[in-house]
């Protein structure tokens, strides 16, 4: 019988547990934390500093595992997966925005953002196509031969959030991405994230500490001590 995806949770969290090692203390982050998002949701997470929320972006980017519960995103179980599976996954599932961008210096902003594309059977005719695309799309178009120190931190994000997307992802997991932009700057990433998410349809967590960038989401979880608590935008 075909699996109907079209009523379950795009993402499905059930009793995760978690937690670290320090010498011979173990310190449990997650015991027992639940979680659902739809398809094309737009969720921001907050929470104090120490309450999880690197633990669980890292988990649903497929980069750590959970230590026991369902960690499921589309069709697919990520605490079932080995390393090397999880690996691939990311690869043609999520891009993922970062604080402090993490461009290559010695790149282009147009090699930046090609570097998604290296993994995938496409031409370098393909790939320049969809470079061009994605910078136009986030308002650089013309810029893709600038090296990232020649940029604002305004642009360097524009590019960053380009690369994210140029693999057309069907979700984007950000990290404090406006936490080191002036309010300016700021405000703008945030409509471009609005944008791909209202009319592309991306589906987006973002991870932020600015009430102000949580707003532009259209729910926000507050994660303590291991739960949430569920605050919907007036937006």
């Amino acid at each position: 019988m075909t699996e109907n995806l079209n009523h379950q949770p795009y993402i499905d969290l059930k009793g995760i547990r978690k937690g670290y090692r320090i010498g011979k203390e173990s310190i449990p982050i997650f015991s027992g934390l639940d979680l659902t998002i739809a398809r094309s949701d737009f969720v921001a997470v907050m929470g104090p500093s120490g309450s999880g929320k690197s633990t669980l972006l890292n988990m649903l980017a497929g980069i750590d595992s959970p230590d026991g519960g369902q960690l499921r995103i589309g069709s697919n179980r990520l605490d079932q997966m080995g390393e090397s599976a999880r690996s691939s996954w990311r690869a043609h599932n999520m891009g993922i925005v970062f604080q402090f961008y993490n461009l290559l210096p010695m790149l282009t902003a147009a090699e930046n953002v090609e570097l998604p594309l290296l993994l995938k059977p496409l031409s370098a005719r393909q790939r320049r196509v969809r470079v061009e695309a994605v910078l136009d799309l986030v308002g650089l178009a013309g810029r893709g031969r600038q090296y990232p120190a020649l940029m604002s931190g305004g642009q360097q994000q524009r590019v960053g959030i380009a690369r994210a997307i140029v693999a057309d992802p069907a979700l984007l997991l950000c990290d404090e991405p406006t936490g080191d932009l002036d309010r300016t700057s700021a405000d703008e990433v945030l409509a471009m994230l609005a944008f791909l998410n209202r009319d592309l349809g991306k589906t987006i967590v973002m991870v932020t500490h600015d009430p102000h960038a949580a707003r532009q989401a259209r729910r926000t979880l507050h994660l303590d001590k291991g739960q949430f608590s569920e605050q919907r935008s007036a937006a």
